[in-house]
């Protein structure tokens, strides 16, 4: 009972992450299927949280930071690392391997209403695993450095780097781990993937039709990162804030880019599209 009594609390104290992690499955439950991104939220928490717990203890993968305990009895922490941070890995794992999935294929829209083909093939390359991971690192350069600065926002002060980095007070290592990190997620992701592709239940998920079903996740990769720009502001990090903006801005740009070059389809076509699971 104290543990769904902390679940509730954490919920009330954390409601964004919560409201991420709908995101995140609403839009891979569409893209990937139900089943799919119920196991990719467990790899990815697992993952995140083994790594946590190692980098707090010895520093490996992340270099050392602490956990402050702060928000003890108030959410749920697995050992000493809070649910919500080691969850949250899983979304933006998702998140960024939709973006990447999205930038190397061929797109088709009409209107608003973007679809690409189900090539899984190319879903499980080297080419998007790479990518995926470089996004989440992005999006870690992003978010981690305001997330340091909890305490001047309603995140509070849950952690911090005994020896502070050369980017904005986190460290170089840090970035590296969440590389490592992420490809261990992408990359345990795949070979679920492949490994369950023919089995009942499974063979079939995600080739539901939805209206731009291809750029859901990726609207809530950038919904996370547009986030965090409004706190960086907010808390007064203009400089911090301005090169975070830099980044977002050349992403959207990529994607823009992508978008603007999608072949130009009927709906009915789009719809046959959005069930096909080889390349056209």
């Amino acid at each position: 009972m104290e543990i769904i009594s902390l679940l509730l609390s954490t919920i009330i104290l954390r409601p964004y992450v919560f409201m991420l992690l709908l995101m995140h499955l609403i839009s891979g439950g569409l893209q990937l299927g139900p089943r799919r991104i119920v196991v990719f939220t467990l790899l990815g928490y697992w993952i995140a949280f083994a790594s946590e717990y190692s980098s707090t203890r010895v520093g490996i993968p992340y270099g050392m930071y602490i956990y402050t305990g702060a928000t003890h009895g108030k959410e749920l922490y697995i050992s000493n690392v809070p649910f919500m941070d080691s969850l949250s890995y899983a979304f933006l794992a998702y998140f960024s391997y939709s973006l990447a999935i999205l930038v190397t294929s061929q797109l088709y829209r009409n209107g608003f209403d973007v679809q690409l083909v189900r090539d899984k093939e190319r879903w499980r390359s080297s080419g998007v695993l790479i990518l995926a991971a470089i996004f989440m690192v992005i999006q870690d350069i992003v978010v981690d450095p305001v997330a340091l600065r909890g305490s001047a926002w309603f995140l509070g002060q849950i952690f911090y780097y005994p020896d502070a980095g050369i980017y904005f007070g986190v460290p170089l290592s840090n970035f590296f781990g969440w590389l490592v990190v992420a490809l261990a997620i992408i990359y345990s992701f795949q070979r679920f993937d492949r490994l369950v592709d023919g089995w009942p239940g499974f063979r079939d998920e995600g080739s539901r039709y939805a209206p731009g079903k291809a750029v859901l996740g990726t609207c809530c990769y950038f919904a996370t990162m547009l986030f965090n720009l409004f706190i960086t502001f907010y808390i007064g990090e203009y400089l911090l804030g301005l090169v975070s903006l830099v980044i977002v801005v050349i992403l959207l740009y990529i994607v823009r880019a992508c978008i603007l070059v999608a072949i130009r389809v009927d709906r009915s076509e789009l719809e046959r599209i959005a069930a096909s699971s080889a390349p056209l």
